[in-house]
């Protein structure tokens, strides 16, 4: 029996166990640039057992929904931030650890102008933009060793819109 996930909406506390949502919403903590430029002061924990933080670009195939959860990852080297090149919204996938096995996904989608950095060991869904061109930087760990968990699902999830 297939499993159905809603998708919700991106918010800080609703991903807080995850991650750390970035976005330039309300205040700046300070202004910079001749007072021409807001800045929204250190909106992700990089964290990195080893080796040094690097920028990739990434370039995803559009996903529509429902979509069919089958895997997710996890990196317990290293954070992974994914910073969207343009303003449309991505899909974001996390599960909680249940001693070293995923459980209970959760699906959100984000708004225009969010990124997001996921948790060292967190469990997450692979890139999934919405909207071509999923273009993507991404700052994660560059080091030796291996970096990379799968998890695939007995039964897929169905992730649907809210």
């Amino acid at each position: 029996m297939t499993k159905t996930i809603k998708t919700q909406e991106l918010t800080a506390e609703a991903f807080a166990a995850y991650g750390d949502v970035m976005d330039a919403t309300g205040t700046p903590d300070k202004m910079i640039n001749q007072g021409k430029c807001g800045r929204f002061h250190d909106k992700a924990r990089l964290d990195f057992s080893d080796g040094r933080a690097g920028v990739s670009i990434f370039k995803g195939e559009k996903e529509t929904l429902p979509l069919a959860l089958e895997l997710v990852e996890r990196h317990p080297e290293g954070s992974q931030a994914f910073i969207p090149m343009s303003a449309d919204p991505f899909l974001v996938v996390v599960a909680a650890d249940d001693n070293g096995v995923p459980k209970d996904p959760k699906a959100f989608i984000t708004t225009p102008g969010q990124a997001i950095n996921f948790h060292r060991g967190t469990w997450h869904g692979v890139l999934a933009p919405l909207s071509e061109p999923g273009l993507f930087a991404v700052v994660d760990r560059i080091g030796d060793g291996p970096n990379l968990e799968e998890h695939w699902f007995e039964t897929a999830y169905l992730i649907e819109k809210k």
